[in-house]
């Protein structure tokens, strides 16, 4: 089994990237979020080195997210490790590696039914607050400050600042972190933004409220479960290519 450790590029310039396809070499998506609590003690005395390879040890569990491992689970994945780095492997990997992907389609599909679940009782206390507007395609907009700019069209390039969170609270992205704006096609990202950001004029600040359907559906994306509602708080900087004129 071949684990693929892929670069985070900014969440919105993922929504037109192709679903992976090769059953030889499976994109997997990320686990699912653990319950919050404290994070534990890094052992002492670690080099850079010895951080990187910790790094290594975390990428490989989020790769592994779609098979919804139990905890007895992750020790028989650390022993299989272990019996591989010394060549005495207890089961023959020809013979049950294949079998990987359709345990994973299962429990994938396990992991998106529990997530719209609960994130259905989120949708709805979002679009109950004060300001907030749901769509018909489900985008519950809310604006936090008022802009005074343009408003952009949807063959217009947009520049943002924005963070990106699941229902939990976890962060999945934000340009705040990587101090630098994104910039793209606003009819080149998920439905949500599209959508939503137009509804914004140049210097304000909105939330977007995601269903999956309008943002990652079912399949997810590292960081981002399948069937995931997304919150997303993102700060109108700048419109190229024309926008509408603001309000008078």
């Amino acid at each position: 089994m071949r684990v693929i450790l892929t670069m985070f590029l900014p969440v919105a310039l993922l929504a037109q990237a192709p679903a992976p396809k090769s059953p030889a070499n499976p994109a997997k998506p990320p686990a699912p979020p653990a319950p919050k609590a404290a994070p534990a003690a890094a052992p002492a005395q670690m080099s850079e080195d010895d951080k990187i390879i910790y790094a290594v040890g975390l990428s490989i569990y989020r790769n592994l997210g779609q098979l919804d491992l139990s905890p007895a689970e992750v020790a028989i994945v650390t022993k299989a490790i272990a019996d591989a780095a010394q060549n005495k492997p207890a089961v023959d990997i020809d013979k049950y590696g294949p079998q990987i992907q359709t345990l994973a389609s299962a429990r994938a599909s396990r992991v998106t039914a529990r997530t719209k679940a609960s994130a259905s009782e989120y949708l709805t206390k979002a679009a109950a607050e004060s300001g907030a507007v749901k769509t018909d395609s489900g985008l519950v907009y809310k604006e936090m400050t008022p802009g005074t700019g343009v408003s952009p069209k949807p063959t217009d390039t947009v520049k943002v600042n924005y963070r990106g969170t699941l229902t939990d609270g976890t962060e999945f992205d934000s340009s705040y972190k990587r101090n630098m704006p994104a910039e793209f096609p606003l009819n080149q990202v998920i439905k949500c933004w599209t959508e939503g950001v137009q509804k914004m004029r140049v210097g304000g600040k909105s939330q977007l409220v995601c269903p999956s359907d309008i943002a990652y559906g079912d399949q997810g994306r590292p960081g981002i479960p399948g069937g995931a509602t997304l919150v997303f708080e993102v700060e109108l900087l700048d419109v190229s290519g024309g926008g509408a004129e603001p309000a008078k």
